[in-house]
């Protein structure tokens, strides 16, 4: 069953969230400040955490930026404001989707159905190895090495270094990453794709490996030994 750790200061937004998910057939905890927030997702281990911008005690970004020390948890930002520039810090810290408190129902279950289905097929055992001139990367066992040092990825970091690798010397759209590593049914803001590969970038250690293609998207640019 998996396990849902919602965390928001709102006893009214924690009891409708949990009635809208426990039906679905998840195991719903809920905290209500940043500490026990952050406390609650380094225990449970969930797999998805929908995580309040504003919290008492730590905020949402901070606890965010916490939790992805050791967590590759599908993170929802759940928060009251609409400007871009809040969707565009959460994605810089690590969320992986947001959604505005005017939710509903069909909207919220929606996302953590297609947030869920992405993290299994994402834990199928693929036997694939590829070993390029200067990247290593095995499927399934979920390693990546630069010049023959290993490089942390979180789990959506690896996927989209994945289809780019699957895919070396084809540029890829951002709407293309998208469909790959979130499925179609992502509702969120595209620049995920830029701010995710930013990160895998900086990882890598290296600025030539992923190219930038003006106005279309990006390309791998490394070659079999």
């Amino acid at each position: 069953m998996p396990k849902i750790l919602v965390i928001d200061d709102e006893p009214s937004i924690l009891k409708l969230v949990t009635a809208y998910l426990q039906p679905e057939g998840y195991e719903v905890f809920t905290a209500a400040d940043g500490p026990s927030g952050l406390k609650s997702a380094l225990a449970l281990k969930p797999d998805l955490i929908i995580l309040d911008l504003m919290l008492p005690g730590m905020d949402g970004i901070e606890l965010l930026s916490r939790v992805r020390r050791e967590s590759d948890a599908y993170v929802i930002l759940l928060t009251a404001r609409t400007e871009k520039k809040d969707k565009i810090v959460g994605l810089s810290v690590g969320d992986d989707d947001y959604v505005t408190k005017t939710f509903s129902s069909r909207e919220l279950n929606a996302r953590v159905k297609a947030a869920l289905r992405r993290l299994q097929t994402g834990s199928r055992t693929e036997t694939v190895v590829y070993s390029l001139r200067h990247l290593y990367m095995d499927i399934g066992a979920r390693i990546v090495r630069v010049d023959g040092t290993p490089i942390e990825l979180t789990a959506i970091e690896f996927d989209l270094l994945k289809a780019l690798v699957e895919n070396r010397g084809r540029v890829l759209s951002r709407e293309q990453l998208l469909e790959k590593v979130w499925g179609g049914e992502y509702f969120g803001e595209i620049r995920v794709v830029d701010v995710h590969l930013g990160h895998v970038r900086t990882k890598l250690g290296r600025d030539d490996l992923i190219a930038t293609v003006r106005g279309i998207g990006y390309r791998l640019e490394d070659e079999p030994l």
